[in-house]
């Protein structure tokens, strides 16, 4: 059963959402240069689009926010830095796991509150977390995590 929220809250957790948007801009605009190394030269491509791509994630959650009545934040999450390639991808796989897990959790509460075309949104911004979520895992050479299982530890 999803937790039942206010609008507020809604927005509330949405400003979360957006400063972990923040937290990714920034990250993915560094790491994306800082990736040295042939076997990195194809993820740092990647992060490039991710960079954009959360770039708009940002303005369609500010826009939701907005849509709520609140005013957007302007904070981003902490960035973590590494002079090591591989903890860098790390920290990224992460937060995308954190993401995805927080979206999953606002789809179903925007539902709750009737709210189909913003779930809607988030939908469409989940669909391309789980995108970078694969591209970070196959760059370490990992399995795609199960998101099912950190959410029973958080």
């Amino acid at each position: 059963m999803p937790e039942t929220v206010t609008r507020d809250q809604l927005a509330e957790l949405l400003n979360e959402d957006l400063s972990r948007e923040y937290q990714a801009i920034i990250a993915y605009v560094v790491y994306s240069q800082v990736l040295k190394g042939a076997e990195y030269m194809n993820i740092a491509d990647q992060l490039v689009k991710h960079a954009h791509q959360e770039l708009e994630h940002a303005l369609i959650i500010s826009r939701q926010i907005d849509y709520l009545g609140k005013m957007p934040t302007v904070t981003p999450k902490p960035v973590k830095t590494s002079e090591q390639a591989r903890d860098m991808l790390r920290f990224d796989l992460d937060n995308e796991n954190e993401t995805i897990l927080n979206y999953q959790e606002r789809i179903r509460q925007c539902e709750t509150l009737s709210e189909f075309a913003m779930a809607e949104q988030i939908r469409e911004i989940l669909v391309q977390e789980q995108d970078h979520q694969i591209d970070l895992a196959t760059a370490l050479g990992e399995d795609v995590p199960d998101v099912s299982r950190l959410r029973k530890r958080g």
